[in-house]
């Protein structure tokens, strides 16, 4: 995606009343130093937090998704048990058989949130929007989430799960004019949920992921025309100047794919 996390869907998340504060990156930071005592062990903190990055474990990985999921759902309404969206989400998911993935309890809820959006992350939790369910249909929901899982899965997560903790640290570094170190504070937890909404896939990365949730689906023996019609459905989106669902393979031509492996696998 050009900017946005969501690889099958992609549009931010918005505020709902205020999803996230933004953050400075470090070069704003160089910017003041004539004027502001630069706090060096601050510094030197943030660049420990960005050499962590690249090492954190699965557990720690694991760690970060649990306290980020957490402060989204504190910054968004979810569809309370046995409402509408709720039920839906459930009965759609429950074909799928994946009471656990990556190790993981399956954490679904649904955010009453009228963007056309989802994500997963390496603790099970998973969340997709009111936006995307008004549009979609079970199957395609299924495919989605299927896209997403596939993500996690495959290791694509975790990459955009440490980026985003590097880029954090960046932010925890501009902050260092102050004397306090950079430290994950809440409102830090909140940009790392962005962030990592945020992060893009590679090409092959996002087939991949198609792939993956296509073989979910042929392993249930559940539909996978769905997966076609959500690609079917964002191509008219992109048609319509939707910049946002710019991505990578088009939606065309990831529609293609999946319907090339529908005829040849039957």
């Amino acid at each position: 995606m050009k900017s946005i996390r969501l690889s099958m869907l992609a549009k931010r998340l918005k505020p709902v009343p205020a999803l996230f504060t933004g953050g400075a990156m470090l070069l704003s930071m160089l910017a003041c130093t004539s004027t502001n005592a630069v706090d060096f062990g601050g510094l030197v903190n943030s660049a420990g937090l960005a050499a962590k990055a690249a090492t954190l474990s699965d557990a720690e990985v694991a760690d970060l998704a649990d306290k980020s999921c957490a402060d989204l759902d504190r910054r968004n309404k979810i569809a309370a048990p046995g409402s509408k969206y709720a039920k839906r989400l459930a009965t759609a998911l429950k074909p799928l058989k994946m009471d656990k993935f990556n190790g993981k309890p399956l954490n679904a809820k649904v955010y009453l949130v009228s963007d056309v959006n989802a994500f997963a992350m390496d603790n099970g939790c998973i969340r997709v929007f009111a936006g995307l369910m008004d549009m979609a249909n079970d199957d395609e929901i299924r495919g989605v989430v299927g896209h997403e899982i596939g993500h996690v899965l495959l290791g694509h997560s975790k990459k955009s799960m440490q980026t985003a903790y590097t880029l954090q640290a960046a932010r925890g570094a501009a902050g260092a004019v102050s004397t306090t170190a950079a430290t994950l504070s809440q409102s830090d937890l909140g940009d790392l949920g962005q962030k990592f909404i945020q992060a893009q896939f590679s090409q092959s990365q996002e087939t991949d992921a198609d792939d993956q949730s296509y073989g979910i689906l042929y392993k249930e023996k559940l539909s996978r025309t769905g997966l076609v019609t959500m690609f079917q459905k964002l191509a008219k989106l992109d048609g319509s100047g939707h910049s946002m669902f710019s991505s990578h393979p088009s939606s065309p031509d990831r529609a293609q794919h999946i319907q090339s492996r529908i005829d040849k696998d039957g």
